[in-house]
């Protein structure tokens, strides 16, 4: 089944002159098609101006498709009366916590959410400490999110989400404003609910490492999809991937300069134990 469908989906912004004409439009998402089904992972890669921070928009029916339809759950995000179903079964993550964050205390602000659903009170804070407790973040419950680090702010905003009980969740660049480590939690945290929750996960991202996890990897380029595939599929296309502007991961790189300078090596290799496994075959096989 598809949790999210879209056909023939395009949008357009418009800049108007101080004459109330428009003077020009921009055409950010051009004549995509998309199928991603329940408990899917995933991973939109793009270089800036792609295309990909609109489409995810779209999926959460903050844009309205200029051409095309997108489905969410089976409903029409250009039906106005679904509106506030479709948010509440696609969640959407930002990439800056502080303009997602409201509450002074953390198990308040996760339980705005549901309390805004109309929630019964017993079980807001049912759905507060579970979700709290799915993002590693149940500790910090008392805590103020000003006396967090980035990433454990960005996982209080994953909980926000999740309390509210979505099939999907659309990050768009969820870690872009994180340090490495903070990068690692948030996506671990989001490995996790895909894997155990089962929640869909649809997650643009710049960084290369965080896209290996994914079950499926989606390239867009001057608002159109241009790649499609397995992780492995697509990393393996080195040359490909760097006319659109885009790395692979180092040690996918790494395996594709020993692979051009002679050594028997798959295309694609995704971790380093991965690329060790191979390294120790080929000199036992010597």
């Amino acid at each position: 089944m598809n949790i999210i469908k879209a056909v023939k989906l395009a949008y357009e912004y418009k800049r108007y002159g101080e004459d109330g004409q428009v003077e020009e439009t921009l055409r950010a998402v051009d004549g995509v098609d998309l199928d991603v089904k329940k408990g899917d992972f995933v991973a939109i890669l793009g270089h800036n101006g792609s295309g990909k921070s609109t489409l995810a928009k779209q999926i959460n029916a903050l844009l309205v498709p200029t051409e095309g339809t997108l489905y969410v759950d089976g409903m029409d995000t250009k039906d106005p009366e679904k509106v506030w179903d479709i948010r509440q079964s696609a969640g959407m993550v930002f990439q800056n916590p502080d303009n997602q964050i409201i509450g002074s205390v953390v198990d308040e602000d996760v339980g705005f959410g549901p309390e805004n659903m109309g929630i019964p009170t017993k079980e807001i804070w049912e759905r507060v400490e579970e979700s709290l407790r799915s993002v590693g973040m149940w500790e910090y419950r008392h805590s103020s999110p000003n006396k967090l680090s980035g990433g454990q702010k960005q996982r209080v905003a994953i909980a926000g989400v999740v309390a509210m009980h979505p099939k999907c969740i659309v990050l768009d660049e969820p870690t872009a404003m994180l340090d490495p480590v903070g990068r690692k939690d948030v996506i671990r945290t989001v490995r996790a609910l895909n894997m155990v929750e089962d929640v869909t996960v649809i997650l643009i991202t710049h960084y290369m490492e965080e896209v290996i996890y994914a079950d499926k990897v989606i390239v867009m380029d001057d608002g159109k999809v241009v790649m499609q595939g397995t992780p492995g599929e697509i990393f393996s296309q080195v040359d490909t991937l760097k006319k659109y502007r885009l790395d692979v991961p180092q040690v996918t790189l790494l395996a594709h300069e020993l692979k051009k300078a002679g050594l028997d090596l798959p295309a694609g290799i995704l971790s380093i134990e991965e690329l060790v496994d191979n390294l120790c075959q080929l000199k036992s096989n010597m």
